[in-house]
């Protein structure tokens, strides 16, 4: 075979007596297949033009690093989290109309909530708030100085009347037996939607109506009194609409809904295959039925900190007396070998819980908030053989357990997690109620520095120390738990001047351009 004048010979080859794939040969060199490579080395490569010319880029990581230009400030950003979508994530099955959080199939089916995507939903929008361009933001109703023209068919009443439980005037509402009152809305791309609601009646419900502008498809998302988490009606006419439920609907609830994120969870369970566009909706109408209350109408382009305020609330909530955030699904870690039962608590849990509550008590100057972070470090004293986190490698360098396994699995990126937490504890709450967290945060940087050299495989990382507790083959972290690893320790090096923790990133580093440790 030519090509450009160079001639290729046909060649079988084996590789190690296992595999027989078909190669190339030109002179003394032989070439194999990338999608050989790619598989059998786990490295990855595309063809892409660069100045009008074919090329082919190869690499041997898929994840970025991303290096500190400053100091860690814990009223800051939360590491590269600005960057995290935890809501449109597969396992999160939809955001909680009545919790207003995420909530996780990642071990169940039906959902829960985990209090790890709890917390990284709120640091997540945190960060977006401090990272994102102001919101544009418009207040559609608020029952006394902006009253929006809602369509009152006959029968149907709306009046502003003063509410003495939020001390303020608010819209009330009475469909009757009307289709509903409803308020169109000029065409925008603004999706996030805000609102306090509470019903009168048991069969209330708000609908927004949004439009699809390519295809001229109307998707209505409703909020109804019912306590199925969501729900999709598939009509006869092969439409579907997606329901949200508000529980008994008899007290005020306070709704920070983005509608394309509520759209695309129905459209999943819906079983439709095309993806939705944020850019091709708007929303068309809102039509309320059943008798009610509605106050602080808003539509906007964001809102990262009413998102963040409820995952702050939910742990604030859902907080339990020895100050965890219990874990209500079974977790198995490698095969029966250590599993969990239902009600166990994780340190990285702990300290990103920990990370939000404190960032919420700096923005607000609410106690609650400090209160429950302080609460957050109590399982770090107590020994995961006894339902906290704590472990010890070696009888000797307490460690804090992301899943408390007995015997210890020693996972990293989650132990690191809780180091911030304490950091950020220890930073921001006032000095004289910080406690155990200047300990806690000590005793786990001086472990960290002592064990991180056993993560290391001279190619890559290790997630856990399965190998050495459980006996069990080394557990490879895939490129990018690696990341965040290395992520983890250039963070912890702008607050701590030990050079290990440089040096041992540098390295680690340079794993992921193909570079390995020396033979001996």
């Amino acid at each position: 075979m030519e090509s450009r004048g160079k001639l290729y010979e046909e060649l079988l080859c084996s590789i190690n007596g296992m595999y027989h794939i078909s190669c190339r040969k030109e002179g003394r060199e032989v070439f194999i297949p990338f999608s050989f490579l790619e598989k059998y080395y786990e490295v990855y490569g595309k063809l892409t033009k660069n100045r009008g010319h074919e090329q082919f880029e190869w690499s041997h990581s898929y994840s970025k690093v991303f290096k500190p230009t400053t100091r860690y400030n814990s009223s800051g950003m939360f590491m590269y989290f600005s960057n995290y979508n935890v809501e449109v994530r597969d396992r999160v099955k939809c955001i909680s109309a009545t919790e207003g959080v995420p909530v996780s199939t990642q071990w169940e089916a039906s959902g829960y909530y985990y209090p790890v995507q709890v917390a990284q939903y709120g640091l997540s929008h945190f960060s977006k708030n401090l990272s994102d361009r102001p919101p544009k933001r418009k207040v559609l109703e608020d029952g006394n100085l902006v009253t929006a023209k809602w369509q009152v068919p006959k029968g149907a009443s709306v009046k502003r009347n003063y509410d003495y439980e939020k001390f303020t005037h608010v819209l009330e509402f009475n469909s009757h037996d009307s289709p509903g009152i409803s308020l169109k809305l000029k065409q925008g791309i603004d999706l996030v939607l805000s609102f306090d609601l509470r019903f009168l009646s048991m069969n209330g419900s708000l609908t927004i109506f949004l439009e699809d502008r390519d295809r001229s498809t109307i998707f209505p998302v409703s909020f109804v009194c019912s306590p199925v988490l969501i729900h999709v009606l598939n009509s006869s006419a092969g439409s579907y609409s997606t329901n949200y439920g508000l529980g008994s609907c008899q007290n005020w609830n306070q709704l920070t809904r983005d509608l394309h994120v509520d759209l695309v969870k129905g459209h999943v369970l819906s079983g439709r295959g095309k993806k939705l566009s944020k850019t091709k909706l708007r929303i068309h109408h809102l039509l309320i039925k059943g008798h009610g209350q509605l106050d602080n109408l808003t539509l906007a382009s964001s809102n990262h900190m009413g998102m963040f305020y409820s995952s702050a609330d939910w742990l604030v909530r859902h907080q339990d007396s020895s100050g965890g955030w219990p874990i209500g699904v079974k977790r198995k870690i490698a095969s029966g070998k250590a599993d969990l039962d239902p009600g166990w608590y994780s340190a990285m849990g702990q300290g990103q819980a920990m990370s939000l509550l404190i960032r919420a008590y700096y923005r607000s100057g609410k106690s609650h908030y400090l209160e429950a972070a302080l609460k957050g470090m109590k399982p770090f004293s107590k020994s995961s053989t006894e339902g906290g986190v704590r472990a010890y490698f070696m009888n000797q360098y307490p460690w804090y357990e992301e899943y408390p396994t007995v015997p210890p699995s020693f996972v990293l990126n989650g132990f690191i997690y809780s180091l911030i937490g304490l950091y950020d504890v220890l930073s921001l709450a006032p000095h004289d109620q910080v406690g155990d967290a200047q300990l806690l945060f000590d005793q786990g940087m001086h472990s960290l520095k002592k064990l991180l050299p056993l993560f290391d495989t001279g190619s890559g990382t290790v997630y856990d120390l399965r190998h050495f507790t459980l006996g069990l083959a080394p557990n490879i972290a895939r490129w990018d738990y690696h990341s965040t690893h290395i992520n983890q320790l250039l963070l912890l090096s702008t607050i701590d001047s030990d050079p290990i923790l440089t040096t041992i990133a540098s390295r680690w580093i340079s794993y992921m351009s193909g570079k390995r440790a020396a033979h001996n």
